[in-house]
């Protein structure tokens, strides 16, 4: 399964409501009475400019403040490593490990077994269409009901039902009655367990590690998936070739017995539970007004879809690179892809060791990450283009941690399951719908257009984005000079021009 990018360095409070641990920074509106409120994701106005703009009250019409017992002392964020230290988290992280190494030889064994099937290149993309578009049509009412259900037990039946699609396909290629059909059904209902998964999970981290340890989980969950990444396609390889492709789905299916295990050791009193919302009417509506009323978390999910959509098309460009201008076949694709993984690996481990989650972060890794992509698009040889995809799996993995991980930060508990299923439902779906204009330029203007492209088009939208939230924020843009170089920084507009002059 996959993993979604989180959070300020404040411990949790040792005694008082557990829905205290998720309350949302002072942006996010009023806290419970008597709750003892989380700060802020960046205290400082001036250094970033969304944690100053206007905010409106919670929409979370009928929910209340949870009331179970008191929470254990999370410990503070402090080492790269830190959130392993709660052992509900530990025994999630370790569960990820085994099924994402599983997920993805599931990818590798599944597309491979479409094209033997077909011979077709179009009916592998049917296959990965059909995986997401679950996510596409049903994702918001998915986050609708990860709000009403408890996590944990929600976990246990999606992970299980991964774990049937898995050992079903094992069953019938092992048995030599497989049909394109059935894989085709099969990623069809993986995308619809997804729906709900993907939000619960994301959701379920704020619960197992509480407000202090969010971001170096959410950091350490995207390291474990990029690990996967590695890992997972050298083993579904070695299977393919020497055994067959059931036995990589065999194995994907068992895989899903680690987290299970995992959700069924952990101590219920030590989570950071919320109260669930009631069932209602217009619980739908009632996310979108919410996260279109929150400037600091409607533009960051605007961003990720611009990136995610226009920028993160590399299977497209990739493939382009190493067939059409370098020409170097399937090996230099398969070393852009790893270097890309291990890039997106270091920038994972260097979001957990940070430690906080500042929307200027978000802004600043986003305009590099395009800048990266344009560069990287007139890079002259092919060891040079290589060399270039670690920065921007380091880039665009810090724009991913770190929207994730501020968007949780600022959203009410009671709402995190449908503004995290808008989330996800924008990043990851915007890559099906992008695809095909970025993969139309590149086959009419060449693969540099079309790397240049995207990178210039996420260029523009975190500048614009970034300069957006400055305004609402009531900062402004000041351009100066510190020890001989260039300085971009963010100020409050009521400071004077003689005040301006001396900084």
């Amino acid at each position: 399964m996959s993993t979604g990018p989180g959070a300020h360095s404040a411990p949790a409070p040792a005694t008082h409501d557990s829905s205290a641990a998720h309350d949302s920074p002072a942006t996010a509106g009023t806290s419970p009475a008597g709750a003892e409120p989380a700060p802020a994701v960046d205290p400082a106005p001036v250094e970033d400019p969304a944690q100053a703009a206007p905010a409106t009250p919670s929409a979370a019409a009928g929910t209340a403040p949870a009331t179970a017992g008191p929470s254990p002392r999370t410990p503070r964020s402090s080492s790269m490593f830190s959130s392993l230290k709660v052992r509900n988290y530990r025994l999630f992280f370790l569960g990820q490990v085994v099924s994402n190494t599983g997920t993805w030889m599931q990818r590798i064994a599944q597309d491979w077994l479409v094209l033997s099937l077909t011979g077709s290149s179009a009916a592998v993309g049917i296959t990965t269409a059909l995986q997401f578009l679950p996510m596409l049509l049903f994702g918001l009412y998915g986050g609708v009901l990860v709000d009403r259900l408890p996590k944990r037990p929600t976990l246990l039946v999606t992970q299980a039902a991964m774990a049937l699609t898995g050992l079903a396909l094992a069953f019938l290629t092992l048995s030599g009655h497989v049909q394109v059909w059935h894989v085709y059904l099969a990623a069809f209902a993986v995308g619809l367990a997804t729906v709900v998964d993907n939000p619960a999970r994301q959701s379920f981290v704020s619960e197992m590690v509480g407000p202090g340890q969010l971001q170096n989980a959410v950091s350490l969950n995207s390291a474990n998936f990029q690990s996967a990444r590695l890992v997972g396609p050298a083993v579904a390889g070695l299977l393919i070739t020497g055994v067959g492709t059931g036995w990589a789905f065999l194995l994907n299916g068992l895989s899903f017995v680690a987290p299970i295990a995992g959700l069924l050791l952990m101590r219920a009193r030590e989570l950071h539970v919320v109260q669930r919302t009631p069932r209602g009417k217009g619980q739908l509506r009632e996310g979108l007004r919410y996260v279109a009323g929150r400037p600091d978390l409607i533009w960051p999910i605007v961003l990720v879809g611009f990136i995610g959509t226009f920028g993160f098309n590399f299977p497209v460009w990739l493939s382009a690179y190493a067939d059409d201008t370098f020409h170097a076949g399937a090996g230099a694709y398969s070393l852009f892809n790893t270097l890309m993984a291990l890039g997106s690996l270091a920038g994972a481990l260097l979001a957990a060791r940070r430690g906080t989650a500042r929307l200027r972060v978000l802004i600043a890794a986003a305009i590099a990450f395009g800048a990266l992509e344009v560069v990287a698009a007139t890079a002259p040889s092919l060891w040079l283009f290589a060399l270039l995809m670690v920065p921007i799996g380091i880039a665009g993995l810090t724009v991913n941690v770190t929207a994730n991980t501020s968007v949780q930060m600022a959203t009410d508990p009671a709402m995190r399951g449908r503004v995290m299923a808008l989330f996800m439902m924008v990043f990851m779906g915007g890559s099906p719908l992008g695809a095909p204009l970025v993969g139309w330029v590149t086959d009419a203007y060449g693969p540099r257009i079309g790397f240049a492209l995207g990178g210039l088009v996420s260029m523009a939208a975190a500048t614009t984005i970034g300069l957006v939230l400055a305004r609402l924020g009531g900062l402004r843009v000041s351009l100066g000079w510190h020890r001989g170089a260039p300085r971009v920084r963010f100020v409050p507009r009521t400071l004077t021009e003689e005040h301006l002059a001396t900084v």
